[in-house]
């Protein structure tokens, strides 16, 4: 056994030296992984008191619902409501408020004066709402599950989604439910992977519902016609089912494509577009991660008939046209890169240009050819948004930092420690309110530009 390998066993053995998995390769060593504190979590919860009334008024003195879905309004990373903050402080962004959060990777929709995300606390998944200016819990709604996976880590994924005055929230196992925002009552429920004769994945289940026309859109993978299944909002019933894919990991997406308002999911095996009412198949393009694994990252629309597929373990990316065809439609592959991996983050398309985490390395592409503009600045397996032209990151330990979003070069203008330890999970924005989550605690910074 070599020296250095000895002496890491022993630290291990004997000084509770622990490793932790962060997305690449070797794992981190450290003395505190990124795990919940059910007793921490306990504590504060017990300790906040009931919101002042003034806090609880009704939803409708609050602004327009706006960051609804995962990744924001249309899943694609992008924050247009209010400009924000681009001078940020050398301390860091105003923080707001900070405590204490269960498991699991999923981010916050925002809506109604609440933050809503899905969260592990002990044997049970979790859906929790905070007062948006307190932080302060404001009603859950559990059940029990507890996914454990010791690579990818436990606890749920898939971010809620809001729609008018309800929540549609998947736990990690498959259970679906929709709740009532206001107090979190259930309202439905099913086991999406039991109703359609599915096998849970290896990372569990993680794309976020998506509401479009009545329907709440899931991907449970089943066979037999049973891949992608639309239930009815307000009842739960089924109301189609297509393809017969194995599913991926990536969220369903509103998009319109060569004119024609569709579906576009990645399976296991391709990306397809399909009917928006009826689940028909409108296209179809090849795409296969390499290495056995799954798509993670979500498409990135590139302009009205091109987005972009992209994916780590050596795939790299792939922009895809999609084109009227007689009466159907035709897909062609425009460019193929590997100068982005998107692992498990997701890119953003600007003014002609992406920009998105080549595995843990900020990189830009050009839209139009894949020629690389640039590759600097290592910000772990984080996350990107895009919010007045500059690209807010929040890196996978912990910290946020905002970078212009210029082909010329990269250019980070503030970095600071935002969250402690292992951070995957998305964050969000509304009304100038920057959410963050890890496995262990949440914050709320202000950044408008007042």
């Amino acid at each position: 056994m070599p020296y250095s390998v000895l002496v890491i066993w022993l630290l291990i053995r004997f000084t509770g030296l622990q490793v932790e998995w962060r997305g690449g390769f070797p794992p981190v060593l450290t003395y505190s992984k990124t795990v919940p504190n059910y007793d921490a979590v306990e504590r504060n919860r017990a300790q906040q008191t009931a919101l002042p009334a003034s806090t609880q008024a009704n939803a409708t003195q609050f602004a327009a619902p706006y960051w609804t879905d995962f990744r924001g309004p249309n899943r694609d990373g992008h924050y247009d409501e209010t400009p924000v903050l681009t001078n940020w402080p050398a301390s860091g962004l105003g923080e707001l408020w900070r405590q204490p959060v269960g498991g699991g990777y999923a981010s916050f929709v925002i809506a109604e004066g609440k933050a809503f995300t899905i969260e592990q606390r002990r044997d049970s998944e979790v859906v929790a709402a905070y007062d948006l200016a307190t932080g302060r819990e404001v009603w859950t709604n559990s059940w029990a599950a507890f996914f454990q996976e010791s690579m990818g880590g436990d606890g749920p994924r898939a971010t809620p989604t809001y729609h008018a005055g309800r929540i549609f929230a998947l736990g990690a196992e498959g259970e679906l439910r929709c709740l009532g925002a206001a107090a979190g009552r259930r309202i439905w429920s099913k086991n999406i992977l039991a109703d359609n004769g599915a096998e849970n994945l290896t990372w569990a289940m993680s794309a976020s519902p998506l509401i479009v026309d009545g329907e709440v859109i899931v991907q449970p993978g089943g066979p037999n016609g049973k891949s992608v299944c639309a239930y009815d909002e307000a009842t739960g019933a089924v109301r189609w089912t297509a393809l017969s894919d194995p599913a991926a990991y990536s969220s369903p997406m509103l998009v319109t494509l060569a004119g024609t308002r569709q579906l576009l999911v990645v399976t296991a095996t391709r990306a397809v577009g399909l009917g928006v009412n009826d689940g028909k198949l409108l296209w179809e393009h090849p795409w296969v991660v390499k290495l056995n694994n799954r798509n993670i990252a979500q498409p990135v629309i590139l302009g009205t008939n091109r987005f972009l597929l992209a994916a780590g373990y050596g795939t790299g990316c792939e922009a895809v046209e999609v084109a009227a065809s007689g009466p159907g439609f035709s897909t062609r592959t425009l460019w193929q890169s590997k100068f982005l991996k998107n692992k498990f983050t997701s890119s953003v398309y600007w003014q002609g240009y992406i920009y998105g985490l080549d595995e843990d390395i900020l990189t830009c592409l050009d839209a139009e050819t894949g020629e690389r503009k640039w590759k600097d600045g290592r910000y772990g397996y984080g996350q990107v948004l895009l919010a007045s032209g500059h690209l807010i990151v929040l890196g996978g330990d912990g910290k946020l930092a905002l970078v212009k979003a210029t082909p010329e070069a990269r250019y980070e203008l503030a970095q600071f420690q935002a969250l402690p330890g292992k951070t995957w999970n998305d964050p969000a924005i509304a009304g100038g309110k920057l959410l963050v989550r890890n496995a262990v605690e949440m914050a709320c910074f202000d950044v408008s530009s007042h």
